[in-house]
Order: C-alpha cells, then structure tokens, then sequence
C-alpha cells in the first residue's frame, strides 16, 4: 500500500494563481472574442534586453563546439556568476558578501520552499498576512503545521497582520517564532521596510536566536536611496539571516528561470541538543543532492545583466514597469480607490469598493471590464477587501485596462 503526505490533505483550496487561470480559462470559453486583459500574476510582457540575449546566444552557441561545450556545470552555479553577483548587488553596496555564499538556482519561489527542508518540523513559522503564498503553503506541506481554522490561519503558525493601521509593515511577534518569512518590497502590498525596522528584526532574531528567510525578489524597484535592497544592510544580518534574490522580474527571466540564495557562514542553527550548527553547509548538501544547477547559457545570459550595457538596459525595463505602476496608482487613486504600493515595487494593492469581497472584485473586474487581477484574500485572510495590480502588462493594455475601469457602476 503506497501512502501519501496527508500534509497536502489540510491545504483547503488549489495554489491562487492556477485558480486565477482556471476562471479566466472558463470565462474565455464562455465569452469568445472577448479581449481579456491580465494583469493577476506577476508575469514580465517586455523581451530580454538585447545585451542580455546577446550573452544568450553566445551561450548556446559555445554549447555547439567541442572545445566550448558544457557538460554539468556546479550545481551551486559558475564562479563568473556568482562573483558578479557579489560585487555588483553585495560589495558595491558597502556589503561583505562572497560568492562561495552564494547558490544559483531556477527560482526563489523554489527556493523559499524548498529551503524548509533543512529545518526540522518542530521550528514554528511566522510569516506575514497578507503575503506571497508560497510561504505558508510549503510550511504545511512541510509538516509544521496543524490543521487550518475556520479563520484561515494554520495552527502551528505565527501570523502577523500587515494592513492599514500599521502600514502594512508587521509588528514583532510576541509568541517566539524560529523562522520569520520577510518580504520587502512586499509582495502584494507593494510596501518597503527602512533600516530601522530592518534593525529591529535582526535584534529580535538575534536576541530569540531565531532566522529571517528574507525574499528579495523586487529589490531592483526600490526608488529611494534610504531603503535597503538587502537585509545584509543591516549589522548583525548575517548571523540571522538567508536572503532570496531572483533575476525573474530584474531582467525579464520568468521565462529562462534563474535566481539566487545567500547563506552567510556566520548563520548557525541548532540541534536538539542546543548545539550549533551551521547551515550553509546543510543547504549544500540539498541543494547539490537534489538540483543539477541552472543551464550555461542562462547563467551566461544573467551575467550580462552586470555588464555595463547590461545594467543600463535593465534599468530601462525596470523604469518601464514602474511607469506602469505609476498609471495604475494614478488612475485608480483619481477614480476614488484607496491605493497602496506601487512606488518601490511593481504591485499596486487596491481597497474594493463597496465593501466587495476580493473574489466578487475579481469577477466583477472580469465580467465586467474583462480585466484580470489577484484577489486580495488569497495572500491571506488580512488580504480579504484588497485586490492587488501587477504593472507587469504592456502599457497599452494597462491604459486600456484603467479607461475600462473608469467605466464600471457598483
């Protein structure tokens, strides 16, 4: 008899954005012709730069020649990689980071789920409500959890609301936490942390001997200069702290799949004995056990990002989205919406009007304007009345997109 993880039993609906696209699947059959405008996951529309796609095609290239062809590569990624990595988004910044601490990977929603593995069960989890899914998903399907209540919340789970009253930004848990999911800029609020809230996460974690699993992924769209891109920013960081970083949104690799995790030597957990252990080490070992490492011409391609051409040419992208950002907030702050995020991050998180359910603003956007978003609720039970916008489409269809809002009657 072949029994399966009845983890996967206590997850209570399908993973948000597949549910996204199964409703829009059916709308579509129901309604031909119609001209559906997505803007619900957070898929790029614009190409690879041309620097980057240069790289690219050098890469495959290479590939054909005996005397440049690549066999397995590291699994833990190039050296070239990730020494580019460390200077450009770690030394340069006045942060002490080097490449050997650094693991490529095909994504850091991957990794952000996978990275529990190395974590007994017996660790409790906080993670912010609303936020990226993912978390808390991977933490029941881990086995750290108990079954989830009536309210949304998994037993066995430190919740931390994040809404108006506190700017979205979570208060530090006063039930002791092992592992704490950080988000900034915040997936799907769209809100930054400063240093000093920074600083006060790392003294918690260093005063409760707790680690930050801190994902970065939307870093490149921070616009201030007071704002840290990375949690290493701040002092004591790296003694509490893992870092997610992905190229997805930077430079238009949702397609070509690359990221990164840093894991700094000085991070130590503990055994049940209370002694530590390092866990930079331990994530080797996973990682090189169950992950043959990211394809040459990828990781060529994501080096060029670093290149002088290459920086210039993904700061345009990313100047586009928030653009898009710009007339998304704009516009719907114009049309009376209460609106958040948007000016460090491509998310735009909008309050329903009418006292709307999140999914009920979901299908009247679609039925309606034939306009697709997220619904707030499912980044969490704190997310229901939001609805969020990613600034990811094509301008034309985000301004057609705002025009056919304007016309919706409640």
């Amino acid at each position: 008899m072949a029994f399966i993880n009845e983890n996967y039993l206590k997850l209570k609906a399908g993973y948000l954005f597949p549910e996204i696209g199964r409703r829009v699947r059916e709308f579509a059959a129901a309604n031909p012709g119609k001209d559906i405008i997505r803007m619900g996951i957070g898929d790029v529309t614009q190409p690879l730069t041309p620097a980057i796609l240069k790289a690219f095609h050098e890469g495959v290239e290479e590939m054909g020649h005996k005397n440049t062809f690549k066999g397995y590569g590291p699994e833990q990624g190039y050296d070239f990689l990730r020494e580019a990595i460390a200077e450009n988004d770690y030394k340069l910044r006045g942060v002490n980071i080097s490449a050997d601490e650094i693991f490529v990977s095909d994504g850091s929603k991957c990794d952000t789920g996978n990275i529990q593995e190395i974590f007994g069960n017996d660790n409790i989890i906080a993670i912010c409500d609303p936020v990226y899914p993912v978390y808390a998903d991977t933490t029941v399907m881990s086995g750290k959890t108990g079954v989830c209540q009536s309210n949304g919340y998994f037993d066995n789970i430190v919740y931390m609301p994040c809404n108006e009253a506190n700017g979205f930004i979570p208060e530090l848990p006063s039930s002791r936490p092992d592992l704490i999911f950080l988000c900034f800029p915040n997936n799907p609020t769209g809100t930054v942390a400063t240093k000093e809230v920074l600083k006060q996460w790392v003294d918690y974690a260093i005063k409760n001997k707790s680690i930050i699993l801190y994902d970065a992924a939307y870093e490149a769209y921070i616009t201030e200069d007071t704002i840290p891109h990375s949690i290493f920013e701040i002092e004591g960081a790296k003694s509490v702290a893992i870092e997610f970083r992905s190229f997805s949104k930077t430079a238009g690799f949702t397609g070509t799949r690359c990221a990164f995790t840093v894991i700094p030597n000085e991070l130590f957990a503990y055994d049940s004995k209370g002694n530590p252990v390092a866990v930079k080490p331990l994530w080797m070992r996973r990682h090189t056990t169950k992950f043959n490492g990211v394809s040459y011409p990828v990781q060529k391609a994501a080096a060029a990002i670093y290149s002088e051409q290459g920086k210039k040419e993904v700061k345009g992208l990313i100047a586009y989205y928030l653009e898009n950002a710009r007339i998304i907030r704009e516009s719907l702050s114009a049309l009376g919406y209460t609106v958040f995020g948007g000016v460090n991050a491509p998310y735009v998180w909008v309050k329903t009007k009418n006292n709307l359910t999140s999914w009920k603003f979901f299908d009247k956007l679609l039925d309606d304007a034939n306009v697709v978003g997220t619904p707030g609720s499912g980044f969490g039970p704190s997310g229901e009345g939001y609805f969020r916008f990613s600034a990811f489409a094509d301008r034309e269809n985000v301004v057609k997109a705002m025009d056919r809002i304007k016309n919706l009657t409640y």
